[in-house]
């Protein structure tokens, strides 16, 4: 999946931030990664100064909303470039979210913060790293990434390719969706398992980025060109990749679904589906909520 290279969108509510120290932290890329996937799609970054031992430098620069993507003028400089790609990729998604939300749900959009950064920033849910992952904070209605997670990634199996990157992105701003929903805090690490409140948001946050690719290379006004079947198959590499059992198996463990907190690489794959070969969000009704309309 590509953009449109003559597509272009300025200012929007996103920001680059960052710049200090992030977290001390011992160990290598292997305990680095394994942080970062469990904050990765989902987890709380509020937690991870407990994991890591570490802590945050204050001294930070941030750009005003939109300021800090001058160089990201066309689609073809959101296909060249991660921080450029991101930053269109959360105007396709709120794009798509402000027209689905309403029709399906009954609730009005209101748009996250897309903030990127480098080395480490503050947020609303506490410290944050590259060793972070891409996560969303609920505090401060913020989804933060550092794109040098991406090339980590490859090292779990996934895919540093576009949509791939995109999937990551329109998965924080599902979990954003379940904010507004009011579901999101129904999420309890503290009680995972295969069939736990947890895994069912994580795979419903899945779903909800299948809705948005579902709708975002469609219609005159896209964004986006068509998707490839190579480029739903990045995307869904990606998705297998983090899921538990991948990540267990790969960090040396073995295989136990009564700690899951995510889902299957399997589950993954096929929430991601749900959402995408539906456009809907009743395809995703893992809470079993019975609160959506098709549109």
């Amino acid at each position: 999946m590509t953009f449109r290279d003559d597509v272009t969108r300025s200012g929007g509510n996103a920001r680059k931030g960052g710049g200090g120290k992030g977290m001390a932290m011992g160990g290598g890329i292997g305990g680095l990664l394994l942080v970062g996937l469990f904050i990765l799609l989902g987890g709380d970054p509020g937690q991870v100064d407990d994991l890591l031992g570490g802590s945050t430098d204050q001294s930070q620069v941030e750009s005003a909303p939109g300021s800090g993507f001058t160089e990201c003028k066309t689609g073809a400089d959101a296909n060249a470039n991660d921080d450029c790609r991101l930053y269109y990729t959360s105007f396709s998604v709120n794009e798509t979210w402000a027209s689905i939300l309403p029709a399906q749900a009954n609730i009005q959009y209101v748009e996250p913060t897309l903030t990127i950064f480098e080395g480490g920033t503050n947020t609303g849910c506490g410290a944050a790293s590259s060793a972070t992952g891409p996560f969303y904070c609920p505090s401060d209605q913020n989804a933060y990434f550092d794109t040098s997670f991406f090339q980590q990634m490859e090292q779990f199996g996934g895919e540093n390719a576009p949509l791939a990157q995109m999937y990551i992105v329109a998965h924080e701003y599902g979990h954003h969706i379940q904010n507004l929903e009011g579901t999101l805090g129904l999420s309890d690490y503290n009680n995972p398992g295969e069939d736990s409140n947890a895994v069912k948001i994580e795979l419903q946050a899945d779903c909800y980025a299948g809705v948005w690719a579902s709708y975002a290379d469609k219609g005159e006004n896209a964004m986006l060109e068509p998707i490839s079947d190579a480029q739903l198959d990045d995307a869904l590499t990606t998705a297998a990749a983090v899921g538990d059992d991948n990540i267990q198996k790969q960090s040396g463990g073995e295989v136990n679904p009564e700690s899951w907190t995510h889902g299957s690489s399997e589950q993954r794959k096929a929430s991601f589906l749900d959402g995408y070969n539906t456009g809907q969000m009743s395809s995703c009704d893992y809470l079993g909520r019975n609160a959506y309309q098709n549109s």
